[in-house]
């Protein structure tokens, strides 16, 4: 089996870029990414985008943020009493990451974009949200997957 579709493992090497064409993420020099196709694994615009390629095959695939990782939300982004951070350990500063509990208790991951003397700004949105994102790269292998991946939903 060689062409990308539903229900196949996917390897693929992949250069992800900005619109100012900044590169963002890549997995050169690394290992292939592999995911299982038709499970939701990656952006909906790059499956697709994917969906019939042949291994060997390149592609070039610009994705809008309704199919990758959503329109920007402003209502993700809040202004939190520094109290709240009371106990944090080490110093709080913009780009930082955190883990937090939502109003109910359900974990989030959040940013800090902003710290003054009285508040932490946070932004629960996703980094590349908002973003239209540009990747490029080469399908590595495809191959069938096995009845434990389908069953797991992703790729061992």
């Amino acid at each position: 089996m060689s062409i990308v579709n539903a229900n196949s493992v996917i390897s693929i090497h992949y250069t992800l870029r900005n619109e100012e064409g900044e590169t963002l993420d890549s997995s050169e020099g690394q290992q292939p990414l592999n995911y299982l196709h038709g499970a939701g694994n990656i952006i909906p615009g790059l499956e697709n985008a994917l969906a019939g390629l042949n291994t060997g095959d390149s592609f070039s695939v610009t994705v809008q943020p309704e199919q990758g990782y959503g329109e920007l939300n402003p209502d993700m982004i809040q202004k939190v009493p520094r109290s709240a951070f009371e106990g944090f350990e080490g110093e709080l500063v913009a780009g930082m990451p955190l883990t937090a509990s939502g109003a109910n208790g359900e974990t989030m991951n959040v940013t800090i974009i902003e710290v003054d003397d009285e508040h932490v700004t946070v932004n629960g949105n996703h980094p590349l949200a908002g973003m239209v994102l540009c990747f490029s790269g080469t399908v590595e292998a495809v191959r069938e997957a096995t009845s434990e991946e389908l069953e797991h939903g992703h790729a061992h």
